[in-house]
């Protein structure tokens, strides 16, 4: 997987022992991750999670939940995270503010 990126790609590991984060943590990421410039890649570990080394690459650790997910559900609730955090940066209302 690490050969497959960028040298300069920030690794996000979406991983059980990782940090949670609000919706809105993640649109501030987001943000950071857009000022920053650098490619951005959000990994899904297989069965046994990911191997050490990208976990030692990674820059973040994101935790969805602590349950086990399969990998189609982990990709849904990203990508509406991620609208969700660019629908915050755009300024759109935000239900819970």
């Amino acid at each position: 997987v690490l050969a497959a990126l960028p040298k300069s790609a920030q690794i996000v590991a979406l991983d059980e022992r990782g940090s949670a984060w609000t919706s809105i943590e993640v649109s501030r990421r987001m943000d950071g991750w857009a000022q920053a410039g650098d490619p951005v890649a959000l990994l899904i570990g297989g069965p046994d999670g990911h191997a050490p080394a990208v976990l030692q690459r990674a820059s973040q650790r994101w935790s969805l939940s602590p349950l086990t997910l399969p990998h189609a559900l982990v990709r849904v609730v990203v990508a509406e995270q991620l609208y969700r955090g660019w629908t915050l940066l755009q300024g759109h209302p935000y239900h819970r503010a």
